[in-house]
């Protein structure tokens, strides 16, 4: 995303926990995390921001619309 910082944010109350996110990641941003949600389920973190390249993979595979990537 033309060398500007790329921001990730996940809706923790949106995530299922079901890791297309995690899977799909080229630069491996995104992780399990270990906090449970309202929903009881573990949501995904974003354990390397630096890395991600601004693909948008992650959000495209992620089948609760729980992740948003933007550059500012």
């Amino acid at each position: 995303m033309d060398g500007k910082k790329i921001k990730i944010r996940i809706d923790a109350e949106r995530c299922k926990g079901c890791m297309f996110c995690v899977k799909v990641c080229p630069k491996k941003v995104l992780d399990k995390g270990g906090k449970v949600n309202e929903r009881g389920v573990q949501c995904v973190i974003v354990k390397a921001p630096e890395e991600c390249i601004g693909c948008g993979l992650c959000a495209i595979m992620c089948p609760d619309s729980a992740i948003e990537i933007s550059s500012g």
